[in-house]
């Protein structure tokens, strides 16, 4: 039987069966990123563009809030502080959002309202200040001597009873 005779080789033709191998290699990949949402800006964004228009010693804070919009975030007992804190997100089917990308401009005006310092603040400037106790808070009542958890169950349940609930309000003539 010749390759012209066979009905098969006819019907496939080798290209087609590579063009279809190709395509379903690529089906997975491609549905990776189908089902993947689009990132999600949160925060407020001091745009880099921007930043370099400020020049310390010159503005003031009502000028770089027109220029940038409200700050974030301002120091809790000192509002000579300013941060804009922005960060881009992305969900992914099966996971918590993550994370893509973090920025922190930390902005520092004088006593006068004029700006002073601006940085940019990365992961080495982070600080896990707040650390975390192992300890757990005891409840009274919840611990068990030897004794109980041996005999805590004889008499619960009696033998004319079985199956039966008991409780306060469930008793005969009730």
């Amino acid at each position: 039987m010749t390759r012209s005779d066979n009905p098969r080789s006819l019907a496939r033709p080798p290209r087609l069966r590579a063009a279809l191998l190709a395509l379903t290699l690529a089906l997975p990949a491609a549905g990776c990123s189908l089902f993947e949402a689009p990132p999600v800006q949160r925060g407020n964004k001091a745009d880099p563009d921007l930043l370099a228009q400020l020049t310390p010693g010159v503005q003031t804070q009502a000028d770089v809030q027109s220029l940038l919009g409200p700050p974030t975030s301002t120091g809790t007992f000192d509002r000579t502080n300013w941060y804009y804190i922005s960060s881009v997100t992305r969900m992914r089917p099966g996971t918590k959002g993550a994370v893509e990308e973090r920025r922190v401009v930390a902005l520092t005006f004088d006593e006068r309202g004029v700006l002073r310092q601006i940085r940019e603040l990365g992961e080495k400037d982070m600080n896990d200040n707040v650390g975390m106790v192992e300890r757990t808070t005891p409840v009274p009542g919840t611990e068990r001597t030897v004794l109980q958890a041996l005999f805590g169950n004889i008499g619960r349940i009696g033998a004319g009873n079985m199956g039966s609930e008991q409780g306060p309000g469930t008793g005969p003539g009730r």
